[in-house]
């Protein structure tokens, strides 16, 4: 049997939240992974990317953002890390709301409740496995989550790697064998195929 969408979602919120609570007392203020932003920025953009999302899909604007906004304003990091397990169940809920033929605006790709589901667990993974590498977690994303993912959003994406790993290449994290790192990634493609 098939996982859902929406259930990915939260499965990817879980699996992320978990692995970042075990860094829940460092500081939070040192830079992610290659990053100008601190780890507790790159936390604050997941929410923001996740309560976007769900946004953009329940009100279907084809040219812009929506005013969704999230932040988390001071609050201690086991509650962000709630945050985020709350924004991505917002999220499922707009996925699993959302009518197949629901298109909405993003900038690499007007897209659909799938695509918005495999850009929230992008955000989630790509994001968690920055702030992993910054406290010195030995941590990368389920193949399981980032196959559909890859598929999803990256047609192009090599063949031929485990699936976390190719998604982590495919948005600049790290090099492949025989594939040096991307370091101009440029996105990925939304739009619904």
């Amino acid at each position: 049997m098939s996982i859902s969408w929406p259930d990915r979602v939260v499965t990817a919120a879980t699996d992320c939240t978990d692995i970042l609570q075990k860094a829940a007392d460092q500081d939070w203020s040192v830079k992610a992974r290659d990053s100008d932003w601190s780890c507790r920025e790159v936390l604050d953009h997941t929410a923001l990317g996740l309560v976007g999302y769900s946004g953009l899909l329940i009100a279907r604007p084809s040219d812009r953002f929506t005013g969704m906004l999230a932040g988390f304003n001071g609050q201690s990091i086991p509650v962000c890390l709630e945050g985020v397990r709350i924004c991505a169940t917002i999220l499922a809920s707009a996925v699993r709301e959302a009518d197949p033929q629901v298109r909405a605006f993003h900038p690499w790709g007007n897209s659909d409740g799938p695509g918005f589901a495999a850009m929230g667990i992008l955000e989630m993974v790509v994001h968690t496995y920055d702030v992993t590498e910054a406290f010195g977690l030995d941590w990368l994303p389920a193949d399981e989550l980032c196959a559909p993912v890859v598929e999803r959003l990256f047609p192009n994406a090599p063949t031929g790697h485990a699936p976390a790993e190719t998604l982590l290449w495919c948005t600049g994290r790290i090099d492949l064998p025989g594939l040096p790192r991307r370091r101009d990634w440029g996105g990925w493609d939304g739009t619904v195929r």
